[in-house]
């Protein structure tokens, strides 16, 4: 005998259509009534299939990083470290300034944005933040072409605050022909050739 109705949603296109709200609003700024109404699903739908809203951000964020941000991943596989460095900053300015994608950076405006009653969703965009730092990290400790005199967690920590920069200044409303030239000097004086 079958169980209960099925869905008459597809959960992976309501969880994009979340990830979207969320990287466009703010998780403070979302409602569960915007949630719904994007998502073309109930608040017992949500509930059920995702949990509250807290669990959907955190589903919506590990879709952003293997989604739309897995350039990052991507980037630690290049053959160089200039390619890595270059792919992390161009792919920055292209993620956060898209013609295609909500201005600025989901995890960075998370961080940044919460108070103190969305403490665990900051905290939650902070360890992916702060993970994604420390393969960036392992990845310099182990490549043979760092540049001398460039200590690896440093470096990471240098990348990582010219792409959050990045991520600000697209959410301003910076242009993406701007944030690129930005993104090309900073590239140029960081690893001059």
């Amino acid at each position: 005998m079958p169980g209960g109705r099925p869905r008459a949603f597809d959960p992976g296109v309501a969880l994009d259509r979340a990830l979207e709200l969320f990287w466009r609003q703010g998780y403070e700024g979302t409602s569960l009534s915007d949630l719904t109404a994007v998502m073309g699903i109930n608040k017992p739908s949500l509930y059920a299939v995702f949990g509250n809203k807290e669990q959907l951000f955190a589903k919506a964020l590990d879709r952003y990083v293997t989604g739309p941000g897995a350039f990052a991943g991507d980037a630690l596989e290049a053959t160089t470290v200039r390619e890595v460095i270059e792919r992390l900053i161009h792919g920055a300015v292209e993620l956060t300034a898209g013609a295609h994608t909500p201005q600025g950076c989901l995890s960075v405006s998370t961080v940044h944005a919460c108070g103190p009653d969305a403490a665990s969703v900051r905290e939650l965009a902070l360890a992916c933040r702060m993970a994604g730092e420390a393969a960036l990290r392992r990845r310099f400790e182990q490549a043979p072409d760092l540049p001398a005199g460039h200590d690896p967690a440093t470096l990471a920590r240098l990348v990582h605050t010219i792409t959050d920069g990045i991520a600000v200044q697209a959410a301003a409303g910076r242009p993406h022909e701007e944030l690129r030239e930005i993104a090309d000097l900073a590239l140029r004086t960081l690893l001059p050739d």
